[in-house]
This record gives C-alpha cells, sequence and structure tokens, in this order.
C-alpha cells in the first residue's frame, strides 16, 4: 500500500505531539534573519494541512502541495473550518512541482526532503522550487540526518490511542542509505479492528551534498541550523534546519 493512503485518516491523532507552532516560530526567526517578510507561502509536503492552517490563521497567503490525495483530503477538511483565507491545495510531486504564480517563501517539513529518495530528484526538486520564489524569497525545510536514520536500523516502536494501533519496524540499508519503516495499522470500526499495512522510505541525506546542490540551483545565502537552534548542527544532530535565499534582482 502507498505511505500515507491508510495512515492519513488517522496521522494528526498519531503525532499530536508535533511542535508546530513551535516549528512556526522557528521559521519566523530565521526568516527575519534573512530580512524576510514574505505574504505568500508555499507548504511544500504539507501532509494533513495543519501547518498550512496556523500559516493561514497568521495571515500568510497559503498553498498546500503535497503527493498525497488522501492526506491532501484531510487538510482541505480542516482549512474548511477557517472562516477567511482559507489555504488552497494542490496535489504534486516535490520533483515535478509547478505554481501558476511565485511565491515568497517555501517551507518544507517534517523531514518530508527525506522522502525524496532519488538524488536527482532532490536536486530537481531544489530547482523547481528556486524557480518558484519571488526575488528575495526563502526555502526553509528540515532532514532527518544520517546519524539519526542509522540509529533507527532494528528500531520497533509503537503509537496508539483509543481507535488507533501503530507498529512501525525500520531497517536501514547502509548501501542504497535508505531507512525502511514497515507500518502494521489498526484502525477500529463497528465491527471490530481492520488492518492495513504501509511501507514508507527515507534517503539519508548529507547536510554538505544539500547545500552544495542549493547552491548549484541558485541559491546564494544558504545556512544551516540545529534542531529549532540559531546555532550551527553538532556531530550527532538528528535533524538539521536549511534556509536558503534567493538573491533579489
Amino acid at each position: 500500500m502507498n505511505a500515507y493512503e491508510s495512515l492519513a485518516g488517522c496521522y494528526d491523532s498519531l503525532t499530536y505531539d508535533i511542535p508546530y507552532d513551535g516549528i512556526l516560530a522557528f521559521w519566523e526567526t530565521v526568516l527575519r534573519r534573512f530580512h524576510a517578510q514574505p505574504k505568500t507561502v508555499l507548504d511544500l509536503a504539507c501532509g494533513t494541512g495543519s501547518l498550512s492552517v496556523l500559516l493561514a490563521q497568521r495571515g500568510y497567503q497559503v498553498i498546500g502541495s503535497d503527493l498525497s490525495a488522501e492526506m491532501l483530503t484531510v487538510a482541505y477538511e480542516k482549512a474548511m473550518e477557517l472562516e477567511e483565507n482559507r489555504p488552497f491545495f494542490i496535489c504534486q510531486p516535490m520533483q515535478k512541482l509547478r505554481l501558476a504564480e511565485p511565491v515568497d517563501a517555501v517551507i518544507c517539513c517534517l523531514d518530508s526532503l527525506n522522502y525524496v529518495t532519488k538524488p536527482a530528484d532532490c536536486r530537481e526538486t531544489m530547482r523547481r522550487v528556486y524557480n518558484a520564489l519571488t526575488p528575495g524569497g526563502v526555502f526553509f525545510f528540515d532532514i532527518n540526518t544520517p546519524c539519526k536514520l542509522k540509529g533507527l536500523d532494528n528500531q520497533v516502536f509503537l503509537d496508539e490511542d483509543e481507535d488507533v494501533y501503530c507498529v512501525w519496524r525500520t531497517e536501514y540499508d547502509r548501501k542504497r542509505r535508505l531507512c525502511h519503516y514497515g507500518m502494521d495499522i489498526f484502525l477500529r470500526n463497528e465491527d471490530g479492528w481492520q488492518r492495513s499495512q504501509e511501507e514508507h522510505l527515507e534517503y539519508a541525506y548529507e547536510p554538505e551534498e544539500l547545500q552544495q546542490w542549493l547552491r548549484e540551483a541558485g541559491f546564494g545565502d544558504v545556512r544551516m541550523f540545529a534542531d529549532r537552534k540559531l546555532r550551527l548542527p553538532k556531530q550527532d544532530e538528528q535533524r538539521i534546519y536549511f534556509a536558503a535565499k534567493k538573491e533579489s534582482d
């Protein structure tokens, strides 16, 4: 089964502890470092739209893009609860990103770029994002580091609430630089429990190669940060944030 096909309906309940407010606050702090004041924002790989809705509530004009139609359905329903300034959602893979009009900022969170498992597609994504930005626009994203993904090898995790039971097992392929997440998802319904299975893959990108590809795409000012901290990442950092600015004409 495709990634997020079954997970979409229970994603929010299983990820209730994701600090969306903290991510948004850190993003705005980094924007100030770049002297950027965006009005239009693309939430790339927006998932169920939690961050898209927060951005809209803060007054930004938001486009949410994701590959999963199931996740976008949840995002659309969530956005409909807003009385005004609702995000607009589109279904696209990152490496084929195409917008009708450029935006002032692109944000891509929760290691979504790791899900682009071919380096050539990752480089194309950066070129597409660059082309989708207005001059002076900022691309902001995070990754799970190779250190984190390697440490997940042969681990078993459990997430649950009253209506969902999810077991996921991880394996890391050092040769292919891929982390496999095998998920068994049990959803409660009127007849009991329904089981489904999904496989997720993340590619272990080295921070230095991402920096290089960003510059090759045309970005000038490229910076790395520790996990929501205004300092350089440490050797064993588990999550790294990147910010890259498209120079003004």
